[in-house]
């Protein structure tokens, strides 16, 4: 045979061959890339789920903690405590729980005092012998237990000033109940004394609680007063 043709089928061979090589590595190359897009796509299509379920995940536990930061909130109440012996303080109290929305309690004693026991002029009157004798101040009440008493987060104690202190019968009511995580604002009526060393004595009595300074009104305050006074708190 012509050493030309057999030379010019041995180049076609040739290149038939080389064409088939080049084909296939091709192919395997593409298919090699589409195997890898795939798997990078579904691997960044998982990891988003991930992220947005995490996101998800810690957006409810963000709500759950807001939720119950905004429940214990709501739940603090404020009662109004005091003794009145003559009626100031009474309506001093009665003004301040009116503001504040606040609960109230009085104190009263069994044996209430009468306008004589309050006549500081006489040796002889019952608060006089009282203030002589500390054995005395231990006055009994008909009650010192406050219905739902741990619910309440702000405690306001009012009271007559009797010879430059708390008038005693809060003392027996402050030294029966536990202050214990609660605030204390103590505030008194007077018609010349001011709040002195009551509530630091009374925060002595009680040993628990957060006393806070106290506030003093004069017998008869106006409604401003008093408004002053618990839009301070």
């Amino acid at each position: 045979m012509n050493k030309r043709i057999i030379a010019l089928i041995v180049v076609i061979i040739l290149v038939v061959i080389i064409g088939c090589v080049v084909y296939f590595v091709n192919k395997n190359r593409n298919e090699s890339e589409n195997n890898n897009e795939k798997r990078l796509t579904g691997q960044a299509e998982e990891n988003s789920q991930e992220n947005i379920a995490s996101e998800e995940e810690n957006n409810e536990e963000n709500t759950e903690s807001n939720t119950v930061a905004d429940t214990g909130t709501e739940t603090g109440k404020t009662l109004v405590v005091y003794f009145s012996a003559q009626g100031h303080t009474k309506e001093v109290a009665q003004k301040i729980a009116d503001n504040l929305d606040a609960d109230i309690f009085e104190i009263v004693p069994v044996d209430e005092y009468t306008s004589d026991d309050l006549d500081w002029t006489d040796n002889n009157s019952r608060t006089s012998r009282e203030h002589d004798d500390e054995s005395l101040r231990n006055v009994e009440l008909v009650s010192t237990s406050v219905d739902n008493w741990d619910e309440y987060d702000r405690v306001l104690i009012g009271y007559p000033i009797w010879w430059g202190i708390a008038a005693w019968p809060v003392d027996t009511f402050v030294k029966a109940n536990d202050f214990t995580g609660k605030t204390v604002i103590p505030f008194c009526t007077s018609s010349s004394s001011g709040l002195g060393q009551s509530g630091r004595l009374l925060a002595e009595e009680a040993n628990s609680g957060n006393w806070l300074e106290g506030h003093r009104f004069r017998s008869n305050p106006s409604d401003s007063d008093i408004d002053s006074f618990t839009d301070s708190l």
